[in-house]
């Protein structure tokens, strides 16, 4: 069996830990944790012709005070980059982070997370901005860590892109 190592990405409080407590473990909790350092989880996803062990690195979140430790990226196969639709600045806050994460360890498969669906309208962030973004070649989904939407579509579809 094949086992990647995958790092969640994102500014504090866009939901890393949600969606990877939901993926792993399909659940979801109101109360805010804040990840100090790194958390580590694993599941495997069965795909058509393997299966892969996706080993979780929940990082703390990036603010103006802490910035990911580029120690934590090396040997990642992929990356989620989770972005807060109803806070615009988590979306600067990824496009940084990616272009860090290039810079440790190269280009690698990544899926852009627009994450807290299930608020849509509250979000920021603007449905002529994903379109844009999706133009300029960013893989991106839209999931809700609260209630599961594409939760599980957004981690397979890191798998595929990683083995594709």
């Amino acid at each position: 069996m094949l086992q990647k190592k995958i790092c969640m990405l994102g500014a504090f409080a866009v939901g890393k830990t949600s969606l990877v407590s939901r993926f792993v473990h399909s659940m979801f909790s109101e109360k805010y944790h804040t990840t100090v350092g790194v958390k580590i989880d694993k599941k495997v996803v069965e795909l058509e012709e393997t299966s892969l062990a996706m080993v979780l690195w929940d990082l703390h979140g990036e603010d103006r005070f802490q910035k990911v430790r580029s120690s934590y990226l090396r040997g990642m196969s992929g990356y989620l980059l989770v972005v807060d639709g109803t806070r615009r600045s988590t979306l600067n806050t990824a496009r940084d982070l990616r272009q860090r994460a290039e810079e440790v360890v190269g280009e690698l498969p990544f899926v852009l997370v627009f994450n807290k669906e299930d608020l849509r309208a509250e979000w920021e962030v603007e449905e002529e901005e994903l379109v844009e973004l999706r133009g300029e070649g960013w893989p991106l989904i839209e999931t809700s860590a609260k209630n599961g939407t594409d939760v599980e579509k957004a981690f397979t579809m890191l798998a595929e892109k990683m083995l594709g």
